[in-house]
């Protein structure tokens, strides 16, 4: 039986919602119908259980077309995503407290960001990037020379001096147990400075489009670019560097933590092959329904059948390490989270901080009144999302945060 309702509005595609028993707000509601209107979308629109209100395009939706691509549906954090690999160390190998397990991470991954100031250092970026960080962005380099060709301005962003670093926001390196007590390590980040620029970039061509052709749409945001088009191919082009920088970003970050790791505990342990490493907000090109597509997946995640998956909860609830069923209804796809109920600013307005330290204890993390609009309670529940996409993933491991890293 699948688990999801139809939701069929007149002169535009269906869309399928695989959110019973979780939240669907009337705003989220009204972007998704926004999106359905658009008349290059293939099929349907798929909306995952964590959905809620983004900028174009909510958050949690899989969006495939035919002759166009909204570059806002697919957002500025190109290649967001996610990673995580398991150790052969277990609980009882780690220290009582993990603060200077913590520490030491946070000095070995650069993390948050500081005020834009004249002289002031981002201390969320590289100064000097080292060694391991140049090696990667080796293979990189190329296609970064060739993009800033065609796209000069891309020489000033925050590009190699990024790579390897986490960022802010609901970003995070974490160290976790599964339900047989075995040590994991996982990550959530993107493509970071240049992602953004890259991603914010076409969203204003895309704009300026509309107006120069006359197209009204029921949201500016919905601005697209058509296939076949020189913008189109530099978009496909500029938008697949990004999520291969991201995943390199994942990998570095990654190998850092680890380090960390061997540092702190002095024990010597392997790294599983059971690494997953898998973008949340990208572009794809896939079969789908006799056709081939363009899929965006604006905080979603590929669920081929067998392939491997995450899906975190938020600070200190748990997360899931999941296998895909390939259901061909949500083209493949499982949500990238929880989702969230609460904005950032209402969640610092509603959250106590002694509500926060409840929601967090045994965590090692930062437990100050800034990470609040990243509390537990600023999200879905977790096991009902899980519950509402049953017949999208199985879970393989489920996994308890015991240490948190935010920027």
């Amino acid at each position: 039986m699948s688990n999801f309702e139809v939701i069929h509005n007149q002169g535009q595609v269906p869309v399928k919602s695989w959110t019973r028993g979780v939240s669907f707000d009337e705003n989220a509601r009204q972007q998704v119908n926004n999106m359905a209107s658009m008349p290059f979308i293939h099929k349907w629109i798929a909306v995952m259980p964590d959905v809620h209100l983004g900028k174009g395009a909510t958050i949690g939706s899989v969006i495939p077309t035919i002759g166009a691509i909204i570059p806002a549906a697919v957002g500025v954090d190109l290649g967001c995503g996610m990673m995580a690999a398991k150790t052969t160390l277990n609980a009882s190998q780690l220290p009582d407290s993990l603060a200077a397990l913590r520490s030491e991470i946070e000095k070995k991954v650069p993390h948050g960001s500081s005020p834009k100031l004249r002289g002031v250092r981002d201390k969320g970026s590289w100064s000097n990037a080292p060694e391991d960080v140049t090696s990667a962005w080796a293979h990189l380099d190329d296609g970064f020379t060739k993009l800033c060709e065609k796209h000069p301005f891309l020489k000033n962003t925050n590009n190699m001096n990024h790579l390897g670093t986490l960022g802010t926001g609901n970003h995070f390196i974490e160290v976790c147990l599964d339900e047989n007590n075995a040590v994991w390590v996982m990550l959530h980040s993107g493509s970071r400075g240049v992602g953004n620029r890259i991603g914010t970039h076409f969203i204003e061509q895309a704009k300026k489009d509309m107006e120069r052709w006359f197209i009204h749409l029921p949201d500016n945001d919905l601005a697209y670019i058509p296939e076949g088009s020189e913008k189109f191919r530099d978009y496909v082009e500029a938008v697949a560097w990004a999520q291969d920088f991201a995943r390199t970003n994942r990998e570095v970050m990654m190998a850092r933590t680890l380090q960390a790791m061997r540092d702190i505990l002095q024990v010597p342990f392997e790294v599983h092959v059971e690494a997953v490493n898998c973008h949340h907000n990208y572009i794809s090109r896939e079969h789908h329904y006799g056709e081939n597509v363009w899929v965006t997946r604006k905080g979603a995640v590929s669920a081929r059948k067998g392939e491997m998956g995450i899906i975190p909860g938020s600070m200190g609830a748990k997360s899931f390490i999941v296998r895909g069923l390939g259901n061909d209804e949500s083209f493949c796809s499982c949500s990238h989270g929880a989702g969230r109920v609460m904005s950032r600013t209402e969640a610092k307005r509603r959250v106590s901080m002694s509500e926060h330290l409840q929601a967090t204890a045994g965590v090692e993390c930062r437990k100050d009144e800034d990470v609040i609009d990243e509390t537990p309670s600023a999200y879905k529940p977790i096991e009902k999302v899980m519950e509402a996409q049953a017949d999208l993933v199985e879970i393989v491991h489920t996994l308890k945060q015991v240490l948190c890293v935010k920027g």
